[in-house]
Protein backbone atom coordinates (compact mmCIF):
# COMPACT_ATOMS: atom_id res chain seq x y z
CA UNK A 1 0.00 0.00 0.00
CA UNK A 2 2.83 2.37 0.53
CA UNK A 3 2.09 5.67 2.90
CA UNK A 4 -0.12 8.60 2.11
CA UNK A 5 1.47 11.86 2.17
CA UNK A 6 -1.17 14.32 3.80
CA UNK A 7 -0.98 18.22 3.69
CA UNK A 8 -1.57 20.13 7.38
CA UNK A 9 -5.42 20.68 7.78
CA UNK A 10 -5.72 17.03 5.94
CA UNK A 11 -9.11 15.90 7.69
CA UNK A 12 -8.11 13.64 10.82
CA UNK A 13 -10.88 11.16 10.76
CA UNK A 14 -9.27 10.34 7.43
CA UNK A 15 -6.25 9.93 8.17
CA UNK A 16 -7.08 7.91 11.50
CA UNK A 17 -9.25 5.20 8.90
CA UNK A 18 -6.22 4.98 7.45
CA UNK A 19 -4.14 4.19 10.29
CA UNK A 20 -6.99 1.82 11.44
CA UNK A 21 -6.34 0.11 7.66
CA UNK A 22 -2.53 -0.08 8.29
CA UNK A 23 -1.95 2.37 5.99
CA UNK A 24 1.68 4.62 6.68
CA UNK A 25 0.65 8.18 6.79
CA UNK A 26 3.39 11.07 6.18
CA UNK A 27 3.02 14.94 6.83
CA UNK A 28 4.23 16.38 3.99
CA UNK A 29 4.63 20.42 3.48
CA UNK A 30 3.63 22.59 0.35
CA UNK A 31 7.51 25.09 1.68
CA UNK A 32 5.71 27.75 3.75
CA UNK A 33 3.90 26.02 6.65
CA UNK A 34 6.64 23.30 7.57
CA UNK A 35 3.88 20.69 8.52
CA UNK A 36 6.20 17.76 7.93
CA UNK A 37 8.66 16.92 4.92
CA UNK A 38 8.55 19.62 1.91
CA UNK A 39 6.73 17.76 -0.92
CA UNK A 40 9.64 18.23 -3.17
CA UNK A 41 11.81 16.85 -0.86
CA UNK A 42 9.99 13.45 -1.33
CA UNK A 43 12.28 10.70 -2.69
CA UNK A 44 11.66 7.25 -4.10
CA UNK A 45 12.58 5.96 -0.64
CA UNK A 46 9.56 7.48 1.12
CA UNK A 47 7.67 5.17 -0.98
CA UNK A 48 4.81 8.03 -1.00
CA UNK A 49 1.79 5.80 -2.88
CA UNK A 50 -0.76 9.09 -2.66
CA UNK A 51 -0.68 12.84 -1.28
CA UNK A 52 -4.33 13.77 0.45
CA UNK A 53 -4.95 17.94 1.33
CA UNK A 54 -7.25 20.86 0.67
CA UNK A 55 -6.34 22.49 -2.52
CA UNK A 56 -5.14 25.53 -1.07
CA UNK A 57 -2.52 24.11 0.17
CA UNK A 58 -1.13 23.95 -3.21
CA UNK A 59 -1.91 27.31 -4.31
CA UNK A 60 0.51 29.92 -4.62
CA UNK A 61 -0.44 33.40 -3.60
CA UNK A 62 -0.48 36.17 -6.23
CA UNK A 63 2.26 37.40 -7.45
CA UNK A 64 4.68 34.76 -6.50
CA UNK A 65 7.01 32.92 -9.48
CA UNK A 66 6.17 29.79 -8.75
CA UNK A 67 3.07 27.70 -9.67
CA UNK A 68 0.51 24.61 -8.75
CA UNK A 69 2.75 22.37 -10.93
CA UNK A 70 5.89 23.73 -9.34
CA UNK A 71 4.62 23.09 -5.71
CA UNK A 72 3.82 19.42 -7.06
CA UNK A 73 6.90 18.97 -9.24
CA UNK A 74 7.92 16.07 -7.18
CA UNK A 75 4.74 14.14 -6.72
CA UNK A 76 4.57 14.42 -11.18
CA UNK A 77 8.00 13.03 -11.46
CA UNK A 78 7.60 9.86 -9.21
CA UNK A 79 4.06 9.65 -10.50
CA UNK A 80 2.41 10.09 -7.34
CA UNK A 81 -1.10 10.37 -7.10
CA UNK A 82 -2.54 13.77 -5.64
CA UNK A 83 -5.96 13.91 -3.94
CA UNK A 84 -7.28 17.09 -3.80
CA UNK A 85 -10.04 18.29 -1.60
CA UNK A 86 -12.49 21.28 -2.90
CA UNK A 87 -16.33 21.78 -1.84
CA UNK A 88 -18.53 19.80 -4.32
CA UNK A 89 -20.00 23.30 -5.26
CA UNK A 90 -16.77 24.42 -6.88
CA UNK A 91 -15.53 20.93 -7.99
CA UNK A 92 -15.62 22.07 -11.62
CA UNK A 93 -13.44 25.04 -10.67
CA UNK A 94 -11.16 23.40 -9.10
CA UNK A 95 -10.38 21.16 -11.71
CA UNK A 96 -9.80 24.23 -14.24
CA UNK A 97 -7.37 25.49 -11.60
CA UNK A 98 -5.24 22.38 -12.00
CA UNK A 99 -5.26 21.27 -15.24
CA UNK A 100 -2.05 22.31 -16.32
CA UNK A 101 -0.46 21.25 -12.64
CA UNK A 102 -0.23 17.19 -13.71
CA UNK A 103 -1.97 14.24 -14.38
CA UNK A 104 -1.75 12.66 -11.51
CA UNK A 105 -4.76 14.71 -9.95
CA UNK A 106 -7.82 13.79 -8.58
CA UNK A 107 -10.20 16.64 -7.08
CA UNK A 108 -12.09 15.05 -4.72
CA UNK A 109 -15.02 16.09 -1.97
CA UNK A 110 -13.98 15.64 1.51
CA UNK A 111 -16.83 13.19 1.76
CA UNK A 112 -15.06 10.67 -1.16
CA UNK A 113 -11.67 11.60 -0.03
CA UNK A 114 -11.23 8.15 2.13
CA UNK A 115 -13.24 6.09 -0.46
CA UNK A 116 -11.33 7.03 -4.10
CA UNK A 117 -8.04 6.89 -1.62
CA UNK A 118 -8.72 3.43 -0.66
CA UNK A 119 -9.86 2.43 -4.41
CA UNK A 120 -7.31 3.86 -5.77
CA UNK A 121 -4.49 1.77 -3.07
CA UNK A 122 -6.04 -1.58 -3.22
Amino acid sequence: MGTIGYFEGTDPVTLTRLAIKGVNTLPVSNGWDNHGKNINHITKEDKITAVIGYLHKVIPIQGMAITIKDILFTCNAYNIKIFLIAPADLIDEAKKLVADAGNNIVIVTLDEVYSKLMEYIS
